[in-house]
């Protein structure tokens, strides 16, 4: 069964598009939370990730990291696997 992918991000922001383009070129189905102007919401992500920046993404309950990390994983082939995708 495939993980489920979750990406937080806010309008505007080019890593954000980028991230859901990789995304939306592989085929992955994946839930996007918009965090603009939601205090709640991005603390988690500081308290989750310990990071501040958008995108940060999740397969199932892991963090993944951000758009570049996204990216690295694709390039290396894990992406596919933690999704398990047909590679």
């Amino acid at each position: 069964m495939a993980q489920t992918v979750t990406l937080y991000f806010t309008p505007g922001c080019g890593y954000c598009v980028r991230a859901r383009g990789l995304l939306d070129r592989l085929g992955v189905a994946f839930q996007a939370i918009n965090v603009a102007g939601d205090t709640a919401k991005r603390q988690w992500l500081r308290e989750a990730t310990g990071q501040s920046t958008v995108p940060q993404i999740f397969i199932g309950s892991q963090s993944m990291g951000g758009c570049d990390e996204l990216h690295d994983l694709y390039e290396s082939g894990e992406l596919e696997r933690l999704l398990e995708l047909p590679g």
